[in-house]
């Protein structure tokens, strides 16, 4: 079982690098990672376990947070309309996106980022997403709202990338034109 303690900080080089493509058919090891990924998300937003173990209540967790720099993403979300959206997946990737932007009035948060980051985090409002999940079996996700946030800012950890990268330095609330903004 994953904890915070597994969880590496922002500053870690491990979160600067690119994953690796994780070989298919999945070794055994990789879909014990990737199903222990999913799991913390699961455990992390039931408020008796995320006590129990003392766990950061998170939607989304990359393989390269817990310091395995493979291609690997798990994510447990409900969409706009209350769907529960709960997949664990191998080598995901954006095969499409909207010229649209959106973004969480809220900002956005990331379990290895232990400080507050108030600001908009400009990102596609829909995507496409190909990947495998445990059985290897290739999915495409068409996503809209806060399920493509999350999943992008997910796959921007397979590539190294923080989700601060994405906000403007000079004014972090500056208005993101045309975008759509997300209550959450």
């Amino acid at each position: 079982m994953i904890t915070m303690d597994d969880i590496i900080r922002d500053g870690h080089p491990s979160l600067r690098k690119t994953a690796s493509e994780v070989q298919l058919p999945p070794s055994d090891e990789d879909k014990q990672i990737l199903s222990s990924l999913l799991d913390y998300v699961m455990n992390s937003q039931d408020p008796v376990i995320a006590e129990k173990y003392g766990l950061r209540p998170g939607i989304g967790l990359a393989a390269p947070q817990i310091n395995v720099l493979k291609r690997m993403i798990a994510v447990h979300v409900q969409d706009d309309k209350g769907t529960l959206l709960s997949y664990a997946l191998f080598n995901p990737r954006i095969v499409s996106h909207s010229v649209e932007k959106a973004y969480l009035t809220a900002g956005e948060g990331c379990l290895s980022v232990d400080e507050p980051y108030p600001s908009f985090v400009p990102r596609y409002a829909r995507v496409t997403i190909k990947g495998f999940n445990l059985d290897g079996t290739e999915l495409k996700l068409r996503l809209k709202g806060l399920s493509a946030i999350v999943f992008q800012h997910e796959i921007d950890h397979l590539n190294g990338i923080m989700f601060y990268d994405h906000i403007d330095k000079n004014n972090p609330h500056k208005p993101i034109e045309n975008a759509i903004a997300i209550e959450r």
